[in-house]
C-alpha cells in the first residue's frame, strides 16, 4: 500500500498523512464502561474462535465439510474482530484518536476482505446444509475434499479482489475538508463522505459489486433453504424434524444479522448515510455477529453430537 501515500492535487488540498476517528461516543462517562464492554467481548470472541478451530482440527470426528467450512469461519471472525476491536478498545481511553493514512488504508482493506468472505462462506455453508438434508446418501461424494477446498479458495480470492478494487479506489480520493472520520474504525462509507473528489465512481462500484456478493450469497442461502424446509416438512418424526430444524436455526440467525446489516451498509446511496446510525449499525456486523457465529458453531456441534 506504499502507493496510497500519493500528494493531493495542489491548491488548497493538504496532503492527509493521518486521519481521525471519532469513536463510537463522545460522552465521557461511557468511555470506561464501553472499553470493559468490548473488551470483554473481543476477549470471548477470541477465545471462542480459537479454542472452536483447536477442538476441530484436534478431533477426528469433526473432519467433515460442515466443520471445515466451521473452522474457516471461526478464523475468518478471528481476524475481522482482530481487524477492527483493538484499535476501537484503545480509543476509549486514548486522548488522540489519530490512525495513519497506511494503517487505514490497511484496516478499510482487510474489514472488506473479511466482511466478503463471511457474507460468501454463509452461502457456502448454506448450500453445505442443502446437500447434507436434502440428499444425505450423496452427501460425502458431493461435497468431496476437493471441492470443499475450491470453495474456500474460491471465496478467499473473489473477497481479496474485491476489497482491494474498493480500496484502491477510494485512496486515489482527495481529503481536503476534513480528516476526521465519523466512525470508530476506517470504513468506506464516511471516508467517502469527508472526501472532496467525485465520489459516483466509488459510490457506483461499492453498489455493485459489493450488491451482486450481497445478492449472490442471499439467492443462494433462499434457494437452500427452500430446500431444506421442503424437504425437512416430509420428514415423519418431530424430533428428527425438531433437531433439522434446530441445526439451521442459529445459521440463519447469523444470515439475517450479517447479511442485513450488509445490505443496510452498503447498498444505497451515499446521500442517505446518517454516521450516527450507521455506526451503531457497524457495531453488529464487526463486533456483535461473530458472538452469534461462535454461538452458532457451539450449538450445532452440541446438536449434531445428542
Amino acid at each position: 500500500f506504499s502507493f496510497l501515500n500519493k500528494e493531493m492535487e495542489k491548491g488548497n488540498h493538504s496532503t492527509v498523512t493521518e486521519f481521525i476517528l471519532s469513536g463510537l461516543t463522545d460522552h465521557p462517562e461511557l468511555q470506561v464502561p464501553l472499553f470493559v464492554l468490548f473488551l470483554l467481548v473481543y476477549y470471548v470472541t477470541i477465545v471462542g474462535n480459537l479454542g472452536m478451530i483447536l477442538l476441530i482440527r484436534s478431533d477426528p470426528r469433526l473432519h467433515t465439510p460442515m466443520y471445515f467450512f466451521l473452522s474457516n469461519l471461526s478464523f475468518c471472525d478471528f481476524c475481522y474482530s482482530s481487524t477492527v476491536s483493538p484499535k476501537m478498545v484503545q480509543n476509549f481511553l486514548a486522548e488522540t484518536h489519530t490512525i495513519s493514512y497506511n494503517a487505514c488504508a490497511l484496516q478499510t482493506y482487510f474489514c472488506g476482505s473479511f466482511a466478503d468472505v463471511e457474507c460468501l462462506l454463509l452461502a457456502v455453508m448454506a448450500y453445505d446444509r442443502y446437500v447434507a438434508i436434502c440428499n444425505p446418501l450423496l452427501y460425502r461424494l458431493i461435497m468431496s475434499k476437493r471441492l470443499c477446498n475450491q470453495l474456500v479458495a474460491g471465496v478467499y480470492v473473489l473477497s481479496l479482489v474485491d476489497s482491494m478494487i474498493h480500496t484502491c479506489f477510494t485512496f486515489q480520493l482527495s481529503f481536503c475538508s476534513s480528516n476526521v472520520i465519523n466512525h470508530f474504525f476506517c470504513d468506506i462509507p464516511p471516508l467517502l463522505a469527508i472526501s472532496c473528489s467525485d465520489t459516483y465512481i466509488n459510490e457506483m462500484l461499492l453498489f455493485v459489486l459489493s450488491g451482486c456478493i450481497l445478492v449472490s450469497s442471499i439467492v443462494t442461502v433462499l434457494l437452500s433453504y427452500i430446500y431444506i424446509i421442503t424437504t425437512i416438512l416430509q420428514i415423519r418424526s418431530a424430533e428428527s424434524q425438531q433437531k433439522a430444524f434446530s441445526t439451521c436455526a442459529s445459521h440463519l440467525t447469523a444470515v439475517i444479522i450479517f447479511h442485513g446489516t450488509l445490505l443496510f451498509m452498503y447498498v444505497r446511496p451515499t446521500s442517505s448515510y446518517s454516521m450516527d446510525t450507521d455506526k451503531i449499525i457497524s457495531v453488529f456486523y464487526t463486533i456483535m455477529t461473530p458472538i452469534v457465529y461462535f454461538y452458532f458453531i457451539f450449538y450445532s456441534q452440541l446438536s449434531q453430537s445428542t
